[in-house]
């Protein structure tokens, strides 16, 4: 069975409360509210106070709720508004401090907020705080979430073809992983070839890849909830160039570097630093132009970043992205992604961590 967690978590959150001088939290992201109580709804709100949690919803959810919350919360039903139910909630805890999601709250909703409570106050990203650090059934089902992304991969790669285009190589890579399991994708599968490889961020379009060209596969899959995120960049048709397998050969050590070589407790800027300087001693440093990676779980992106900018320590138990790329305009691009968990006895690839060069010929 299961380990179920949610009311130790939501014990450590009261622990950030009491620290934080607030009497209560609303939480609206909705990932957060999943990870405290287990409603996996597209609508809630959460009020976590020291003696009581109670999640919010409307009636599309009134036996899917309670099914998924069991004990963990108090369910309340609203057919017509769940802030009108909130405002009866915290009419009996007027002289009390509610913080509240800044990050996440819209303007809107802010607003409506200041109409159910009297005293509110900005809260930092606490939840968050507490989901950086993963419990080992987290980790199990990223793992299980890369497992299924290596074997779509492994079935669509060998048959790409040059003139294919990139949305029916993403189609048939996304087909692939749902047919085995993944609950959803993550995020918009990336297909990149030639020089739209040098795009980060690229949007798959109908581009139909070329002879000796990159084609770049960032994609992901999901379980119970929780994300893997892959990139793996190839060559279609032909095998690599020189100046192909340059560019590859470095990002591939910076990743290497990076993947082996990370540790909780060194800063984000020290990770982020670990591939940088390899690519910078290579002559490509501002064909670098990202952070080397993130947090993975209950969303693709979350916290800690690893980043030149992040001065805040990595936690043990979080699991984070190592991709370093190079991009260079008019050319193409090469990024290599695996997923590392930062484990007390140093880092674990939970993806193959198999980079080799692939020539699809």
């Amino acid at each position: 069975m299961p380990v179920d967690r949610r009311l130790e978590r939501q014990s450590a959150l009261r622990g950030l409360l009491e620290q934080e001088g607030l009497d209560g939290l609303l939480i609206t992201h909705l990932p957060n509210i999943r990870y405290l109580t287990g409603f996996t709804g597209s609508a809630a709100l959460l009020l976590v106070w020291p003696d009581a949690t109670v999640l919010l919803t409307d009636f599309r959810y009134a036996a899917q709720a309670p099914s998924e919350v069991g004990t963990s919360a108090a369910v309340e039903i609203d057919p017509v508004s769940t802030w009108d139910r909130l405002k009866r909630i915290c009419a009996d805890r007027a002289e009390e401090t509610l913080g509240f999601e800044a990050h996440a709250l819209t303007v809107r909703d802010a607003g409506r907020l200041r109409d159910c409570a009297r005293r509110t106050a900005p809260a930092g990203e606490l939840v968050e705080r507490l989901r950086a650090t993963k419990a080992p059934e987290e980790v199990q089902a990223i793992e299980a979430a890369a497992a299924l992304a290596h074997a779509a991969l492994a079935e669509v790669l060998p048959g790409v073809r040059v003139g294919d285009a990139e949305r029916d190589i993403a189609a048939r890579l996304e087909f692939a992983l749902r047919r085995r399991g993944s609950e959803w994708h993550p995020f918009q599968t990336i297909a990149a070839s030639g020089p739209r490889a040098a795009l980060p961020h690229a949007r798959t379009s109908e581009r139909c890849v070329g002879r000796g060209e990159w084609l770049l596969l960032d994609f992901g899959a999901e379980v119970d909830g929780y994300c893997a995120d892959l990139t793996r960049t190839v060559v279609v048709g032909a095998r690599a160039d020189e100046r192909q397998r340059v560019v590859y050969e470095v990002v591939e050590a910076a990743q290497r570097r990076a993947r082996e070589q990370v540790r909780p407790g060194m800063t984000g800027r020290e990770a982020d630093a670990l591939a940088r300087e390899v690519i910078a001693s290579r002559g490509f440093g501002e064909a670098f132009g990202h952070s080397l990676g993130h947090g993975l779980g209950l969303e693709v992106h979350e916290a800690p970043r690893l980043s030149a900018a992040n001065d805040q320590p990595l936690p043990a138990g979080a699991v984070v992205t190592i991709e370093p790329g190079i991009y260079l305009p008019d050319w193409g691009g090469v990024r290599l992604e695996d997923d590392v968990h930062l484990g007390p006895e140093g880092p674990r690839c939970l993806t193959d961590g198999r980079t080799e060069l692939i020539e699809l010929v």
